[in-house]
């Protein structure tokens, strides 16, 4: 199975990323630590090792920031990215000079580990949500857009569009300003055809009445519209569970006119249940935006580090 390649993005600059947070670590000065305690020229082997149960991710851009720091490291992976990794697995190696692992080291498992750690909860959400697919949303850490969407596809998600250019997406903001969602989407199908531009155009709905309303507007005329979102259509009730008639009813109203993508309230506990309701998608921001990072190390000495992570119960 090949890799799974990065989105891409017209503008960002994955390798500026990459040499931003390598300066960010060692500024002017290097690691002193390093400098102080290693021989410049010693050489050692480490090895990554998981710590708990997971899905791992950010090895294609590990091999990239490794190459970044000293081309001459030789690194070999076990794994590859989007596989499952349990706690005390060996993921790979890296051999070459030490200062140079060292100096690297945090940088490539902050990376590894917050991508393993969105890649383990796309994978959980996406096996629960089937059939409907799962998309992440805009709500990433900023300057890393690219890498937290990478980390949803390795993950087994889809991505939703990349920024405010790859896509029109009218929300209720831009309903509110425009004057309603007709005036809303005659704008922007107006906007495109002026500007001969060919893109996918999705508008939220609140209400049945305005996917009426949307509805209505599609039959009369000619649109770019491909999705409805259907927003806060999930409604918690004090049990605890979650009602989803609403939903179902906007999907039945659309009735396979347009994709349909549901948001809000979307969670572990009820994206099952969302996803049996016949929407196409289902975007949660929380892979993303709230992400717990999945415990990776890099090792030089790997049986005193799997010794001590028995004691501690992470190996």
């Amino acid at each position: 199975m090949e890799s799974i390649a990065a989105p891409s993005h017209p503008t960002y600059d994955l390798k500026g990323v990459i040499k931003l947070a390598l300066a960010e670590d060692s500024a002017d000065r290097g690691d002193v630590t390093s400098m102080a305690t290693i021989p410049s020229q010693m050489e050692v082997e480490a090895h990554f090792l998981a710590k708990e149960d997971g899905i791992v991710a950010g090895i294609s851009l590990a091999e990239m920031i490794f190459h970044e720091v000293d081309p001459s490291l030789k690194v070999e992976w076990c794994q590859k990215d989007g596989d499952r990794v349990h706690k005390g697995l060996k993921i790979g190696r890296v051999y070459g000079r030490a200062h140079s692992i060292v100096v690297t080291e945090r940088v490539v498992l902050n990376f590894m580990q917050r991508m393993s750690g969105i890649a383990t909860l796309t994978k959980e959400m996406a096996d629960a949500a089937s059939p409907a697919i799962i998309l992440e949303t805009r709500k990433t850490a900023p300057g890393l857009r690219l890498v937290d969407k990478w980390a949803v596809l390795i993950g087994g998600g889809k991505n939703h569009r990349l920024g405010l250019f790859d896509m029109v997406l009218i929300k209720d903001n831009h309903i509110s300003i425009a004057g309603g969602v007709t005036k809303a989407l005659k704008a922007a199908d107006n906007y495109l055809l002026q500007n001969d531009l060919q893109m996918e155009v999705e508008i939220e709905t609140r209400t049945l009445e305005e996917i009426k309303e949307v509805l209505e507007y599609a039959s009369q005329d000619k649109t770019f519209l491909t999705r409805i979102m259907l927003d806060n259509m999930v409604i918690p009730q004090p049990s605890g569970e979650v009602d989803v008639s609403m939903l179902k009813e906007a999907v039945r109203m659309i009735d396979g006119r347009f994709e349909t993508e549901a948001s809000g309230n979307v969670t572990l506990d009820t994206v099952h249940q969302i996803g049996q309701t016949g929407v196409t998608y289902i975007s949660s921001g929380a892979l993303t935006h709230s992400v717990r990072a999945l415990d990776i190390s890099l090792k030089i000495d790997t049986e005193l580090a799997l010794e001590v992570g028995r004691r501690t119960n992470r190996a």
